[in-house]
């Protein structure tokens, strides 16, 4: 009797190839021998291993053979290029070590690319980094780029220029170095030179020959009102619209409360809520109440109960776990769910009924939490406050009126749980931001910079308590879910921040150290160079993202962290809303925990797409705003601050616009200006009119280079 062969099935493929590809590398054929692969399976088991290929687990050799990466000194993961055109391939493993990519060894790669990479022993040039950074065998990791798995994208979006024999596109993406060579544009996709358009990149051999593409749609004049926005759009692969089936799914959606829906929740529609937000906010998901007793305070943080209207597996949550969040551009807003939700029935709106998911915690006066519960309520905020309202109230002392008494309460707590964060590690990464206010037509008319203030530092306090308590009983019951996870950085990285950081006479111990990032932090806290040394030390941090593995915060200095507070905009508090709600007892089924990796994965992806898109948008329009001080000669004086002084200039930035550039030592009139290196100044040899470091000056609008994103300023 012969003995049939066993094939195995679909689902253990995975576990029987990983363990043939640990002892010797093997082509597809040797591989579907060993495995008893059927004919008719072939095709599928082909597949199979690519997918292996692009999630890393193995990889491509010569001769088409695969191999376990690690066995091979090969390394996959996502491109991440920086402005000088170096990149680093991100790791995807918690906790695990990036790998640095120099700009000559990047081959074909861009932004986004998930490729594989050889990694390659340190260059002799990092000896001298690693002497500096006094840990002779921590060495960064280089390496070379072999293989483009998959393209994060196909187009480009750029502007069409013409020399004597060929069209070609210039990326609007500094990052991307080359000329895209086109053929010569037709009807009826005619585009002229100076058009902004969009381009499909065609197979692109070595990065020492020009990519070569074709024109696929014309977006209009660079300079024209709205292009700038669009293609913005474009180059991050945003949506523009909903289709007709979730508008319609949309607006079936009662835009009034039904008894029967409150009914089994929590009644506080006669408690003292309020919402606190932007000026120009519509759509309001968290709302706060702060009682203070004698053993200390009960705080309820309310959250739009997004989960009640967006079922599972319907056209809304659908479309909103694809779209993964809102998109903020400087113009526009993209959200992640219809208006009828995100700016009706789910915001969380003055003087009417709204359905919240509530988390409501009892602290002592020493802050800290002694119990904390949670649970589906109805809500009726009292006032909708901005935050230049919360401050204006906060500035004075408590009035007799119940609004000013609750914000009163309400600081006094969030003051104490903000002190005792800092206290226990939390890193103070606080920002201002720049608003770029424009007019109707979309011209950027002025900039206005918004702090930090303790009006946003209230909010900011309650919700992420808020956060990491749904964080810590989700994780205590083992309930699938998914957490926002911040790693620990690169030793390597760390250490070139400590260069960048002690150039600007920052004084700098072992950053590897908790205590001594906090001290620099605390040590350039109000000096002129706060924000770029802050700036720098973020870019040497891993990004925050979302997994399935409660590995902890690292900025926060929180073990538990997850993401609750904002279901109208991120579709990861959608995902944690459910897991609770089944942690509950309040649905039968929660998230489906074979499909979180990806749903991470993928949410992660939308929100760096997000931020990219909302910085452009915001950096073009600033842009936008000093050319036109050039057109319109307004000769507008900007204060300014001297970051940096190198031989050709003085590096500045502008503190109410949160914008660096460039004063060209062409620009400094009426003397020669040597470089003292020393002293670190340009001083003018006949009048002995110094530049320093850290000096603040008046400068007027010099020149600005779109394609570059620069801007220059002369001094007043």
């Amino acid at each position: 009797m012969v003995r049939k062969k066993q094939t195995g099935k679909p689902e253990n493929w995975r576990e029987r190839t990983l363990k043939l590809l640990k002892a010797r590398a093997l082509d597809k054929a040797e591989l579907s021998k060993a495995l008893g692969i059927p004919e008719d399976q072939s095709g599928k088991y082909k597949d199979f291993l690519r997918q292996l290929e692009v999630d890393g687990e193995i990889a491509r050799v010569r001769k088409d053979r695969f191999i376990i990466p690690a066995a091979a000194d090969l390394f996959t993961g996502t491109m991440q290029f920086h402005a000088s055109g170096a990149a680093h391939v991100v790791n995807e493993l918690p906790g695990g070590q990036d790998l640095y990519i120099s700009g000559e060894n990047t081959f074909t790669a861009m932004h986004g690319d998930r490729v594989v990479a050889r990694i390659e022993q340190p260059a002799k040039s990092d000896e001298g980094w690693r002497r500096r950074a006094g840990k002779p065998d921590s060495g960064r990791r280089e390496g070379r780029v072999i293989r483009i798995l998959t393209r994060a994208s196909e187009t480009l979006v750029g502007t069409l220029q013409k020399s004597k024999a060929f069209f070609y596109v210039v990326a609007d993406d500094p990052r991307f170095v080359h000329n895209l060579y086109v053929p010569e544009p037709k009807p009826p996709l005619m585009a002229h030179v100076g058009d902004k358009v969009v381009a499909k990149l065609e197979a692109w051999a070595s990065r020492h020959v020009n990519p070569e593409g074709s024109i696929i749609e014309v977006l209009g004049p660079a300079d024209q009102p709205g292009v700038d926005m669009l293609s913005i759009i474009r180059k991050h692969h945003l949506p523009e619209r909903f289709t007709e089936e979730v508008l319609r799914e949309a607006s079936a959606v009662s835009p009034k409360i039904d008894a029967s829906e409150i009914s089994g929740r929590e009644d506080h529609r006669g408690r003292f809520v309020i919402t606190i937000d932007p000026d120009d906010a519509k759509d309001f998901d968290d709302a706060i109440e702060v009682v203070e007793t004698a053993q200390g305070w009960q705080l309820s943080v309310h959250i739009a109960d997004v989960s009640h209207y967006v079922r599972p597996q319907s056209a809304l949550d659908r479309e909103a776990q694809v779209r993964g969040n809102s998109v903020y551009l400087a113009d526009r807003v993209i959200p992640m769910l219809p208006e009828a939700l995100s700016n009706g029935i789910c915001s969380l709106r003055p003087h009417e009924d709204r359905l919240v998911f509530s988390v409501f915690a009892t602290i002592g006066k020493n802050g800290k939490v002694q119990s904390a519960k949670f649970g589906r309520s109805v809500i009726r905020s009292a006032a909708r406050l901005t935050y230049k309202e919360a401050l204006a109230a906060l500035s004075k002392p408590p009035g007799k009126d119940q609004l000013s008494k609750s914000l009163h309460v309400a600081w006094n707590l969030a003051s104490l749980l903000r002190k005792k964060r800092f206290e226990t590690g939390s890193l103070d990464l606080d920002f201002p931001e720049v608003k770029v206010w424009l007019d109707d037509k979309g011209i950027p008319v002025r900039m206005e910079r918004l702090e930090n203030d303790i009006s946003h530092q209230l909010i900011e306090e309650f919700m992420l308590l808020a956060n990491e308590l749904v964080a810590k009983e989700l994780k205590n019951a083992r309930q699938p879910a998914v957490y926002r996870i911040h790693e620990k950085p690169d030793a390597d990285r760390l250490a070139d921040f400590r260069e960048t950081a002690m150039t600007f006479g920052a004084k700098c111990g072992d950053l590897t150290n908790r205590a001594e990032l906090q001290k620099l932090i605390a040590s350039v806290r109000g000096k002129p160079w706060e924000h770029a040394v802050k700036i720098a030390l973020l870019k040497s941090l891993k990004r925050a993202r979302y997994a399935t593995d409660p590995v902890g915060h690292f900025g926060l200095h929180k073990s538990d962290y997850t993401h609750f507070t904002s279901p109208i905009r991120r579709y990861a508090d959608l995902i944690v809303h459910r897991a609770l709600e089944r942690h509950l007892g309040l649905t039968q089924k929660g998230p489906d925990s074979a499909a979180l990796a990806t749903l991470a994965e993928h949410i992660s992806t939308t929100e760096r797409v997000a931020a990219d898109a909302e910085k452009e948008s915001v950096r073009l329009k600033k842009l936008e705003f000093f050319k036109n001080q050039l057109t319109e000669g307004a000769g507008q004086k900007f204060r300014a601050r001297i970051l940096d002084v190198r031989n050709y200039g003085l590096v500045i930035e502008l503190p109410d616009c949160l914008l660096t550039g460039l004063i060209h030592v062409s620009a400094l009139d009426g003397d020669f200006y040597v470089h003292d290196q020393a002293r670190g100044a340009l001083i003018g040899k006949r009048t002995r009119r110094t530049f320093r470091m850290g000096t603040e000056i008046e400068v007027t609008v010099d020149r600005v280079d779109m394609f570059k994103q620069q801007v220059d300023f002369r001094p007043v």
